[in-house]
C-alpha cells in the first residue's frame, strides 16, 4: 500500500487536484531541461481556523513564521487586532490542506490552540496545543499531548471541548504500522488515536488507540452527541479495502464504545484522498455529515444524515454542489444547517454555501465569493442564531460572509 498517494479515476484525480492547486497556485510548474534550474516558489500555507468567542468577537489562529498566532476582529472581520503569539519559541508547524491549526473555547474564558508540528523524516509529526487562561492574549508553554515520542505520524489532529469542561483531541498515528513492519506482519493504513484533558488542557491522560485501520491523510473530526458524549469522525478503511467512514463514542475513561460504519459509498483504493469530513449534532440529535467519496466511478461531495445503530443506512444523502466541489463544512443553529465549500470553475475558485431551514430536508444555494489565487478550506461558523462563512484566500486575506 502507498502511503500519502493520490491514485484516482481521472474525474476524481481533477477534484483533489483542484483542491491542491488552490492551496499551493499560482506559482507551480516544471523546469525545463533545456533550461537552468529555477528556486521554488515557497508553498503557501494558508491553513487558518476561526471561532466565535462567546461574546461575539471573531477569533481566528493562523501560522505566521515559526508561529501560531491569534486574530481577533470586532467588526466580522473588517479589521484585525494586532496578532498574539502563541508559541513564544518558534518552531515547524503545519498550516495547510488536512492539516492547520485549530482553535477552540475552554471553560472559564480560557482559549486552546492545537496544531502539528512536522518532524524531520516525511509525514512525520507530533501534535501541540497551548493553553490561555486570558482568553487568548497570552499564552503558556505548549505541550506535546501524546505520551509516544517516535518520530512517525501524529497527524491531521482535532479536537472539541465537551459541555462538561472535558478537551478531546484526536489524531492519525502510525505507531501501530510502524510495530507491525518491525514484525513483517500486514496493517492496512494508520491508526485513530485520541487523548482526554479533565483540566481544561492543561494536560492530558495517556493517549488511546480508538480504532486500527484508518485513513492515513485525510483529517479527523471530534464533536459531540446530544447526550454530551465526544466522537471521532474519519475515514476508515473497512474490508475488503473500502474507504467509507467511522464513527467513535469515548468515555470519560478512554474506553471506546464502538466503531460504527456510518457511510457506503464502498470506494476501493489504494490510496489515501486527503480530503476528510466535518460532523454536527443537532439539538434532536440528528447527526449532519459532508464527506468526500467515488460513487460509480465519479468523486462527489456528499451531505447525508448518518445512522445511530448499526443496520440503519445514511437518511437524504445528496450531492453537494459541481463535479469540481471540495472540502466541504458545516455547521448547525437549531433547524438551521449551512453546508460551505469551494468549487473550481475552471478560471477561479468558488466559494458556495448550500443553506437547509428544515434541518436538512430541503437546500437553497447561494454563490458567496471568488477567488484567484490560492485559498484555503472554507470553515462554517455559528454564533447564536446565526450562521457563516469564513474563507481566506491569498489575494483577499480572511473573509467572514453571513448566511442569510
Amino acid at each position: 500500500m502507498t502511503s500519502d498517494l493520490l491514485w484516482v479515476t481521472t474525474r476524481t484525480a481533477a477534484v483533489l487536484l483542484m483542491g491542491f492547486l488552490c492551496l499551493t497556485a499560482p506559482a507551480m510548474g516544471a523546469d525545463s531541461g533545456h533550461q537552468p534550474a529555477r528556486a521554488k516558489t515557497p508553498r503557501l500555507e494558508l491553513g487558518t481556523s476561526a471561532v466565535f468567542s462567546p461574546e461575539g468577537q471573531l477569533v481566528v489562529v493562523a501560522k505566521e513564521g515559526g508561529h501560531v498566532v491569534v486574530r481577533r476582529s470586532d467588526d466580522e472581520g473588517k479589521t484585525w487586532s494586532e496578532p498574539a503569539i502563541v508559541n513564544a519559541q518558534p518552531e515547524a508547524i503545519a498550516a495547510d490542506g488536512e492539516s492547520r491549526p485549530r482553535v477552540a473555547f475552554g471553560s472559564k474564558g480560557s482559549l486552546l490552540v492545537s496544531w502539528a508540528r512536522p518532524l524531520n523524516k516525511p509525514y512525520t509529526g507530533e501534535i501541540r496545543l497551548a493553553r490561555s487562561a486570558d482568553g487568548g492574549r497570552t499564552f503558556a508553554a505548549p505541550i506535546t499531548v501524546h505520551r509516544d515520542t517516535a518520530e512517525i505520524t501524529h497527524r491531521f489532529e482535532s479536537f472539541a471541548v465537551g459541555r462538561d469542561g472535558r478537551v478531546t483531541v484526536a489524531w492519525i498515528d502510525k505507531r501501530d504500522q510502524e510495530l507491525a513492519k518491525a514484525e513483517k506482519r500486514p496493517y492496512v493504513g494508520a491508526a485513530i488515536y485520541a487523548a482526554i484533558s479533565d483540566d481544561d488542557g492543561i494536560s492530558f491522560k495517556p493517549e488511546f488507540k480508538v480504532a486500527d485501520h484508518s485513513c492515513e491523510c485525510c483529517r479527523t473530526t471530534v464533536t459531540h452527541d446530544a447526550d454530551g458524549t465526544p466522537m471521532v469522525f474519519w475515514r476508515h478503511v473497512f474490508e475488503p479495502n473500502e474507504r467509507d467512514h467511522g464513527i467513535a463514542r469515548l468515555q470519560p475513561d478512554g474506553r471506546v464504545e464502538s466503531v460504527q460504519r456510518v457511510t457506503f459509498d464502498r470506494w476501493r483504493i489504494d490510496a489515501c484522498p486527503h480530503h476528510g469530513p466535518s460532523l454536527v449534532v443537532d439539538a434532536e440529535g440528528v447527526r449532519h455529515a459532508v464527506w468526500f467519496n467515488q460513487v460509480g466511478g465519479e468523486g462527489h461531495v456528499f451531505y447525508g444524515r448518518l445512522p445511530r445503530r448499526a443496520g440503519e443506512q445514511v437518511d437524504g444523502q445528496r450531492v453537494v454542489g459541481g463535479a469540481l466541489a471540495a472540502h466541504a463544512d458545516l455547521a448547525v443553529s437549531g433547524r438551521r444547517l449551512a453546508i460551505v465549500w469551494k468549487e473550481f470553475d475552471g478560471r477561479k475558485t468558488l466559494l458556495r454555501a448550500d443553506i437547509s431551514d428544515d434541518a436538512g430536508r430541503s437546500f437553497r444555494s447561494l454563490e458567496l465569493g471568488s477567488a484567484a489565487g490560492a485559498s484555503d478550506q472554507p470553515r462554517a461558523l455559528v454564533r447564536g442564531e446565526a450562521l457563516f462563512a469564513f474563507w481566506r484566500t491569498e489575494r483577499e486575506g480572511m473573509r467572514l460572509f453571513r448566511l442569510q
